[in-house]
């Protein structure tokens, strides 16, 4: 019996789509490996707890960067360990609808197919991420009819206009959520004099991140290095101070977001001025992002609902589609395809 998946392969984290089962895996992509022998010590949020916390003898990493893989042989092991904790090893190798940013190589496209196709799956179709996040946010993308959607991911975030199942105008860019925590942690730096790492920067992002002043109270005590002294410290950090690192990400996603409105057919246009823009992607829960959107481009903006979920969503209503794409066979991958 073979059985067939859905991959989220983010930057951040990476996400696995069952038929009739659901989301099974939504972990952190992030794998240890033993300096030593190169061997796989954990994958996912397992692997995550390790960040910053390794002994010279080891390694946390993210294998994929800007929304493209970095170490092609690690995001094999990590896919391969993640579908045996699913996938029984009686069920037949499984075909997979996977998704791809939309603006990278044909090359990066082929890493992305060999990677899975290496974890044991026969037959591997791309789809591209705004598109499978547009299914996921519950738009008929096979219509006439201009849809707009944003996915703001942890490496990349794409935009594009989709009607007739196909994207007219497109744009994907590495100004996500990955870049918001290395400004967190400049920011931190710049004004306390203190180290903060990766996963104290996305959680204080998460907790108070905000790119609007006044719509998020409170505080949230990050844990650092004293760099002027060495010694451990900590700070409360107030939700509008988080206004300075974000806010000139955001400006950079509404600037893109003016750019593609601009050269979009006319007639599409007129569909997104009635029904706005979607937003999708963990980023898009950042409070203040779809106000400075809306103010800026003066259109309704929606958060979708689930946005973290959207593309994997997505990815597995294509399932359904795997049957109708080119058969033809390159080394027992199927070739890529654009869209469904």
């Amino acid at each position: 019996m073979a059985l067939d998946v859905a991959i989220d392969l983010g930057t951040s984290r990476t996400r696995i789509f069952l038929p009739n089962k659901g989301i099974v895996v939504d972990e952190p992509s992030v794998i240890t490996i033993d300096l030593d022998n190169d061997g796989i010590l954990a994958v996912g949020q397992e692997a995550y707890m390790m960040l910053g916390r390794t002994s010279s003898k080891m390694d946390a990493v993210f294998p994929l960067n800007g929304g493209v893989i970095s170490d092609f042989g690690l995001v094999e092991a990590m896919i391969s360990t993640m579908l045996k904790g699913v996938v029984s090893s009686k069920i037949g190798m499984p075909r997979a609808v996977a998704c791809v940013p939309s603006e990278i190589t044909e090359v990066e496209k082929r890493a992305v197919v060999n990677a899975i196709g290496g974890a044991g799956i026969r037959k591997v179709c791309l789809i591209e991420e705004p598109v499978a996040a547009a299914m996921g946010a519950g738009i008929n993308i096979s219509s006439p009819h201009g849809s707009f959607v944003v996915d703001i991911g942890g490496g990349t975030t794409d935009m594009a206009v989709i009607s007739l199942s196909g994207i007219a105008v497109s744009r994907s860019i590495k100004q996500a959520g990955n870049i918001m925590d290395e400004e967190i942690i400049k920011y931190v730096k710049r004004k306390y004099n203190m180290l903060i790492g990766k996963r104290t920067a996305e959680e204080a992002k998460m907790k108070i991140g905000c790119v609007v002043p006044g719509l998020v109270s409170g505080t949230y005590r990050i844990k650092g290095r004293n760099l002027i002294t060495g010694m451990p410290a900590w700070v409360d950090l107030k939700a509008n101070e988080m206004v300075e690192p974000l806010r000139e990400i955001a400006n950079t996603i509404v600037s893109q977001i003016q750019d593609i409105l601009e050269e979009t057919p006319p007639e599409l246009i007129g569909d997104i001025y009635t029904d706005g823009i979607v937003l999708t992607g963990g980023g898009s829960q950042i409070a203040g992002i779809d106000t400075l959107i809306r103010i800026a481009t003066e259109l309704k903006v929606t958060v979708a609902e689930n946005p973290a979920d959207c593309v994997v969503l997505g990815c597995g209503q294509a399932i359904k589609f795997i049957d109708n794409l080119n058969k033809a066979d390159r080394g027992g991958i199927n070739p890529i395809s654009d869209h469904f």
